[in-house]
């Protein structure tokens, strides 16, 4: 149990996501929790006309999916996406895709938003919010790219790379939350876990 928090803020929290980076930020945050994701059609739902509005409307159909089947958990649900240009980069469909993306990405700057929503069905509890962080990528040749897409590491990532990972060499600045380019802004959980002390 994480000691920054009271016990009413983690009773019986549930993330709804399978993402391991999103399990590992949790885990290092000593939090005990259950990892039920959304259902498949839910997870590939919701495209929001507004790119940086897209991520927490997943976000909140994520929880409410997981919260709907455990009315009494503390459901966490999460989504991230990259925006460039007004585009909004997802996981690549392929690897031709993700060096599209990092071509794109190269030498620029590009923004990563995520969405969180906690929602708890027995208390009426529905939260959510998102986080925004801009990041600059280093000017990139194309054996950069090749290889870095050839590793596999950006294939299941949005933007196509992974800033705690090989993907932290492509990088040159980050202004904002690191954690929210992970995929799961710690700040932002925590003031959001801190409210349910104030729900009704």
């Amino acid at each position: 149990m994480n000691p920054l928090l009271p016990a009413r803020a983690q009773r019986d929290l549930v993330l709804a996501s399978r993402s391991p980076r999103r399990i590992a930020i949790l885990r290092g945050l000593e939090f005990e929790f259950e990892v039920v994701p959304a259902h498949d059609h839910v997870e590939n739902g919701a495209m929001c006309d507004d790119p940086f509005a897209r991520a927490e409307v997943r976000a909140r159909l994520k929880a409410a999916d997981v919260a709907s089947r455990h009315p009494r958990a503390t459901v966490i649900g999460a989504d991230t996406v990259v925006i460039i240009d007004g585009e909004v980069l997802e996981k690549p469909a392929d690897d031709d895709e993700a060096l599209r993306f990092l071509r794109k990405l190269g030498g620029r700057e590009h923004v990563v938003v995520t969405g969180v929503a906690v929602r708890r069905e027995c208390d009426g509890i529905d939260i959510s919010g998102k986080e925004e962080t801009r990041v600059r990528f280093r000017e990139l040749s194309d054996t950069e790219m090749a290889c870095y897409v050839a590793s596999g590491e950006g294939r299941d990532k949005a933007g196509a790379y992974a800033v705690q990972g090989l993907g932290a060499g492509l990088v040159r600045s980050i202004d904002g939350c690191f954690y929210n380019v992970v995929g799961l802004p710690v700040s932002l959980l925590f003031d959001m876990l801190r409210k349910i002390e104030t729900e009704p």
